[in-house]
């Protein structure tokens, strides 16, 4: 996987924590350097975790999916950026609450970073430096994370779907370039 690739990768990732990040910025009166840190590590944090996690599920199985990995890769990550849209154009809206507590932002970090569980499950199938991608991914979403505190605080909910629309494309398209570059269609 190309930088590229991988930067896209953890775009379409975050976004997810990002439009959570913009509404705890939206809750939040006053924002400040350590609030947005704070939420920038817990999203950061999940978000390199959970795909080493499933890095490490997905070595354990690679065995047997190997013929079919590049399929598995293009399944997951389409399925993952299909939600991610319907979710954004969903017209349930989430509450915006201010809290940083642990409970609040432990429940929040995992729900926004399962699908980095699937996408570190089809690590272990493309041969990626794991510790490498992790760090890129985690990195990226602290950086998002805490930028979308600020966004939040300053612009409100306005872009919170596109974030959602922008990154379950990004996912769908590298889920697809997997695939057309394993057929050979692709190089």
């Amino acid at each position: 996987m190309n930088l590229l690739s991988l930067f896209l990768l953890a775009v379409g990732l975050s976004m997810d924590a990002f439009a959570v990040s913009i509404c705890k910025g939206l809750a939040m009166r006053k924002i400040t350097v350590k609030k947005a840190a704070i939420v920038g590590l817990w999203f950061g944090g999940f978000q390199a975790l959970m795909p080493f996690v499933g890095y490490l599920l997905g070595r354990q199985f690679e065995g047997y999916i190997t013929a079919i990995d590049h399929w598995i890769a293009f399944v997951l990550l389409g399925l993952i950026g299909v939600n991610m849209i319907r979710e954004a154009l969903s017209a349930e809206e989430e509450s915006a609450d201010d809290s940083l507590d642990i409970k609040t932002m432990f429940l929040l970090a995992v729900a926004t970073s399962i699908d980095a569980l699937a996408v570190g499950i089809t690590f272990a199938f493309l041969k990626v430096d794991i510790l490498s991608a992790v760090s890129f991914i985690g990195c990226t979403t602290f950086l998002l994370s805490a930028i979308g505190v600020k966004i939040g605080n300053v612009f409100g909910t306005k872009y919170k779907s596109k974030a959602e629309i922008a990154g379950g494309i990004i996912l769908i398209l590298i889920g697809t370039r997997i695939l057309l570059e394993h057929l050979g269609i692709l190089y």
